[in-house]
C-alpha cells in the first residue's frame, strides 16, 4: 500500500486535570471530602480556611495594638501603671529556687481535670468529648476476668485459646477438637478443654462462650434467680423443643409442655427478654453519625433546600502569600508560589461547582417528590436518574455521582439521595406507583394486622389489588423480605 498524508477533522472529549478533579470531588461523601480538603490544606500553602484567616488577622491586629501601646508607654505615658504591672509580675517569682525544684512545686497546675473527674461543685468537668472512654472489646473484657479468676497454668493456656476463638457476638466459633489441636499438648484431653469452657461460660456477659444460640439461651436462663416464674418451663422448652420454638408451632408446644395459651405467652416473653448476641453487650464502639449535605424545610407552605454550611469548611487563598508573587520573576521560588496559587484556585472552583451541582440536584428531587414531603412514603412517585438528568440537562452519570453517599435532612428523617429513586409498578387505572410507596403500604398493612391472624402474602397482594395496585405474591414477598419482616407464620402471636 502507498503511504499518504491525510488531514481529518474530529471531535473528542479531553479530560483536563481540572475536570478530573471536579468529577472526583463530586462523587466523594462528606467525610471523604473533609479528608480531601484537609490533605489539600496540608499540601498547598496558598489554601487556608476563612476561620484561620480571620483568627490570624485578629491576632495581627491585636499584636499591632500592643506594639503601639508599648511604644506610648516607652515615651512616658502611663508610667505609674506600667511600673505597678511590672512589680506585680516580678513579685510573683521567688528570688531563688532550689536546683531540683519543678514548676508544679511552686504553682498550681493549669491543666484541666482528667476525663470523668467531677469538679468541686459536683458538676462534670471538661468537655464531654474528652470524657469519652476508649472503646473496649469483648476479648479484653474476658481477659480481664480471666486474670481475676484462679486457674492453673494448663487451664489458663486452655482458657486463652478459648477466648481467642470467641467472636464479637460472644460465640465460640472453633470446635473443641480444633482448640485441642491448636494447643499442641498431647497430655491435655478433650474433657479438660470442656471443663475450662464451662468455667468461661460463667463469665460476664451471660451467655458468652456458647457454641450456638440454643446453648447461649440455656446459659442465660440458668443464671437467672431461682424461683423466677416460668423459669423451669422456659429451660425445658429451650432444651427439648427448640426446633418447635423456631418454627412458631404453638399448638405442639402447648401439647408437649402441657400448658395454656397464657403460660406459653409468659414463657416466650421470658425467652424474648434474653440476648441472642451476648457479645454486643460489652463491645463499646463509638457511634458514627451521618452528616447531611443539604437541609429541607418548609417555609410559608413552600419547601426550601439549602446546603449544610458546616459540612465543608470555606476555603480562600492566603492573601499574605499571594502578595509575595512577582509577575515578571521566573525564579524557582516564584514559580513554586504561582503553581500553588493556580492549584488553590482550581480546588476552590471545583468545590464551588460541587456545591452548586449538589444543590440543583437536591432541589429538583424535592420538586419531583413533593408528595413524599407532604404526605409520607405512601405518596412517593416513581423516579429514575434519567428524569433528573433530563430536567437539569446533565448526564445520567453525573446524577449518579451526586446521589451516591449524599444525605438529605428532611422532616421525615435523614435520608440518602438514592432513597428517592425507585422503579414503578402499573396500576389498574393505567397509572404508575412507586416501589417505595408499595413497601410503605405493605408495612402499614402488617403493622395494623391482628397478632393471632397475620396477613399472608397472598392476602396482602389481594388488598393491594383492591386499591388498584397489581402486584404478584412473589413481589410482595420480595418487598417484605427487603424490609426484614418475617413471614406470616413467624409473625403469629398468641395475644
Amino acid at each position: 500500500m502507498k503511504q499518504t498524508i491525510q488531514l481529518r477533522l474530529g471531535q473528542h472529549l479531553t479530560m483536563t486535570p481540572q475536570l478530573q478533579q471536579a468529577i472526583r470531588l463530586l462523587q466523594l461523601s462528606t467525610l471523604d471530602l473533609k479528608q480531601e480538603i484537609q490533605e489539600a490544606l496540608e499540601s498547598n500553602l496558598m489554601l487556608e480556611t476563612e476561620e484561620e484567616g480571620a483568627t490570624r488577622e485578629a491576632s495581627n491586629n491585636a499584636g499591632n495594638g500592643k506594639l503601639e501601646e508599648s511604644g506610648k508607654l516607652s515615651r512616658g505615658e502611663n508610667d505609674s501603671n506600667n511600673e505597678k504591672e511590672i512589680n506585680a509580675e516580678s513579685g510573683s517569682l521567688p528570688d531563688e529556687l532550689p536546683v531540683d525544684s519543678g514548676w508544679d512545686d511552686i504553682y498550681d497546675s493549669a491543666m484541666p481535670p482528667s476525663s470523668g473527674a467531677a469538679s468541686r461543685d459536683g458538676n462534670d468537668a471538661g468537655d464531654y468529648l474528652n470524657q469519652r472512654r476508649s472503646a473496649r472489646t469483648l476479648h479484653d473484657y474476658l481477659l480481664w476476668q480471666l486474670n481475676l479468676t484462679p486457674f492453673s497454668d494448663v487451664d489458663r493456656a486452655i482458657a486463652m485459646s478459648l477466648i481467642d476463638g470467641i467472636n464479637e457476638d460472644g460465640y465460640l466459633t472453633p470446635s473443641l477438637e480444633e482448640i485441642l489441636a491448636g494447643l499442641g499438648d498431647e497430655e491435655i484431653e478433650i474433657d479438660e478443654v470442656e471443663a475450662v469452657l464451662h468455667r468461661l461460660q460463667q463469665f460476664d456477659p451471660p451467655g458468652v462462650a456458647a457454641r450456638d444460640l440454643q446453648e447461649s439461651l440455656l446459659i442465660q436462663l440458668r443464671q437467672r434467680p431461682a424461683g423466677e416464674p416460668y423459669l423451669d418451663k422456659a429451660i425445658a422448652l429451650i432444651a427439648d423443643h427448640f426446633d418447635l420454638l423456631a418454627q412458631q408451632d404453638h399448638n405442639q408446644l402447648k401439647r408437649r409442655l402441657k400448658i395454656s395459651d397464657e403460660e406459653l405467652f409468659e414463657i416466650t416473653h421470658l425467652i424474648q427478654s434474653l440476648t441472642p448476641r451476648p457479645g454486643t453487650l460489652v463491645a463499646d464502639t463509638e457511634p458514627q453519625y451521618v452528616v447531611p449535605d443539604v437541609f429541607v424545610s418548609k417555609q410559608d407552605g413552600v419547601w426550601h433546600v439549602e446546603l449544610n454550611s458546616e459540612a465543608t469548611p470555606k476555603l480562600r487563598v492566603n492573601p499574605e502569600y499571594a502578595k509575595l508573587i512577582r509577575r515578571a520573576d521566573n525564579s524557582d521560588d516564584n514559580n513554586y508560589l504561582k503553581n500553588h496559587m493556580q492549584e488553590a484556585r482550581w480546588f476552590i472552583k471545583s468545590l464551588m461547582s460541587r456545591n452548586e451541582t449538589l444543590l440543583r440536584v437536591a432541589t429538583k428531587i424535592v420538586e419531583f417528590q413533593r408528595g413524599f414531603f407532604d404526605h409520607g412514603a405512601e405518596a412517593m412517585r416513581p423516579l429514575v436518574l434519567r428524569d433528573i438528568a433530563d430536567a437539569l440537562d446533565m448526564h445520567e452519570s453525573t446524577i449518579s455521582r451526586v446521589t451516591t453517599q449524599k444525605y438529605m435532612h428532611t422532616p421525615q428523617g435523614t435520608l440518602e439521595f438514592k432513597y428517592f429513586f425507585s422503579s414503578h409498578v402499573g396500576t389498574a387505572g393505567g397509572g404508575e406507583c412507586s416501589a417505595t410507596a408499595i413497601r410503605a403500604l405493605i408495612k402499614k398493612l402488617i403493622t395494623a394486622e391482628l397478632p393471632k391472624k397475620p396477613l399472608s402474602d397472598n392476602k396482602i397482594a389481594a388488598i393491594l389489588a383492591e386499591q388498584g395496585i397489581n402486584v404478584a405474591r412473589r413481589t410482595v414477598a420480595k418487598y417484605r423480605e427487603s424490609m426484614a419482616i418475617p413471614p406470616s407464620n413467624e409473625r403469629k402471636r398468641l395475644v
